[in-house]
């Protein structure tokens, strides 16, 4: 099992930045494939970018490319979602998460941190 640690939500203007950060511990290996998901209330959760740990390949969801960079450090067990140009529908709960992968049309994930809101005004 990984617990996974989120940090660096809050309120932000639009056009504004923040970065999340997800310090990951437990038992993991350096095949995982980490991601950044989101929810809003009354909607599902929905991915926004996935990274190997080795850094070298990524995936993002169309609405966030361009705006969002997902990076990892391996040395500190860290993966960061660097979000520029913060519009206000990018406001919800931001979840990271460990082992991801697609079934079919779908994400699993083994592990879920807690959750970080991140709130953007207008």
């Amino acid at each position: 099992q990984v617990q996974l640690v989120e940090s660096g939500g809050g309120l932000v203007q639009a056009g504004g930045s923040l970065r999340l950060s997800c310090v990951a511990s437990g038992r993991f290996f350096g095949s995982y494939v980490m991601g950044w998901f989101r929810q809003t209330p009354g909607k599902e959760r929905e991915v926004v970018a996935i990274i190997n740990w080795s850094g070298v390949n990524t995936y993002y969801v169309d609405s966030v490319k361009g705006r969002f960079t997902i990076s990892s450090d391996n040395a500190k067990n860290t993966v960061y979602l660097q979000m520029n140009s913060l519009k206000s529908e990018d406001t919800a709960v931001y979840y990271c998460a460990a082992g991801v992968r697609v079934v079919g049309f779908q994400y699993e994930c083994d592990d879920w941190g807690q959750g970080t809101q991140v709130t953007v005004s207008s």
